[in-house]
C-alpha cells in the first residue's frame, strides 16, 4: 500500500459513530460529524456521502479493547465493521487501540467549556466526533514513530 495522504478515522459505537479526518502530510486531524447508528449500523447513504466528499486513502477504525488489552464484545463488532467498510468502499482499513478515547474526549470538552472555548453544553455527538479525532491523532503519531 502506498503511504496514504488522507484518512478518515472512525469511533465505532452501537448508537453513534464518530468521524474525523486526518492529514498525513500536515499531521493534523479535525472532527467531521457523528452519525446515528442502529445497533452499530449507520445510515449507509450518510457514510457514502462522507466517503465521496473526503476521498480518503485509508479508513482507521478505533478498537475498544478491554483495559487489560483483551478483546471485548465491542472490539469484535468493531472488527466486523472494519471488514464491512473495506468490502463496501474498496479501501484499506487499519485499526488502532482506542481505549479511553471517549473518556479523554469528554475531559477535553469539559476543560474547553470551563475555559469558555466551548460555550454550548457537551453532548454525546461532540464526544464521539472528538474521540474519532483522537483515534486519527493516535494513528498519525504511530506513522511518525515508524519514520
Amino acid at each position: 500500500m502506498n503511504t496514504p495522504k488522507a484518512i478518515l478515522a472512525i469511533d465505532f459505537g452501537g448508537r453513534r459513530i464518530g468521524i474525523a479526518s486526518g492529514s498525513v502530510v500536515a499531521g493534523t486531524s479535525s472532527r467531521i460529524t457523528t452519525l446515528q447508528a442502529d445497533n452499530g449500523v449507520p445510515k449507509w447513504a450518510q457514510l457514502d456521502s462522507i466517503i465521496n466528499e473526503w476521498l480518503p486513502d485509508l479508513l482507521v477504525v478505533g478498537m475498544p479493547y478491554n483495559m487489560d488489552g483483551t478483546e471485548s464484545a465491542m472490539s469484535v463488532r468493531a472488527k466486523e465493521f472494519a471488514t464491512t467498510l473495506a468490502d463496501r468502499y474498496d479501501l484499506p482499513v487499519d485499526t488502532v487501540d482506542e481505549r479511553l478515547t471517549s473518556t479523554e474526549a469528554k475531559s477535553i470538552l469539559k476543560e474547553q467549556r470551563r475555559l469558555g472555548i466551548k460555550t454550548k453544553k457537551i453532548n454525546k455527538s461532540d464526544i464521539d466526533s472528538l474521540a474519532a479525532c483522537l483515534i486519527a491523532d493516535s494513528w498519525l503519531q504511530m506513522q511518525q514513530n515508524i519514520k
